[in-house]
């Protein structure tokens, strides 16, 4: 394969246009993505929890990391459905495993941060 790379933007303005990626993607899940909507919510509000916490810093950081797990995943299902959904609509197996293995990753994630904040919930 040859990339051409003098087209790319590089140092500063590379930076600067991924954050601008970034911010698109996020802000177009928030409004488009019903499940990422819900997870905004109840992170914000499990976020707010683990600072009244009477935790450490870093069961704090588990406790926080575990959630913006929920939000990794939900981001990554969301990309492969949009990749999926770009090639083709039409029923095909692969295309719905796909789509189940996103969902079940997502599913996962959820069981870490279910687990993570039980556990430290436990032991206090």
């Amino acid at each position: 394969m040859n990339f051409d790379n003098k087209n790319k933007k590089k140092g500063i303005a590379r930076v600067l246009a991924a954050c601008s990626n970034t911010y698109y993607g996020l802000l177009w899940l928030a409004k488009n993505e019903a499940a990422f909507q819900q997870e905004i919510i109840l992170i914000l509000i499990l976020t707010f929890v683990s600072f009244v916490l009477p935790v450490t810093a870093m069961q704090q950081l588990a406790l926080i990391t575990a959630l913006l797990l929920i939000l990794l995943s939900e981001t990554l299902n969301t990309a492969i459905e949009a990749v999926v959904d770009r090639i083709g609509l039409e029923h095909h197996p692969l295309s719905g495993l796909a789509k189940d293995l996103g969902s079940a990753a997502v599913f996962i994630s959820f069981i870490i941060a279910t687990l993570t904040w039980g556990v430290i919930l436990w032991s206090l």
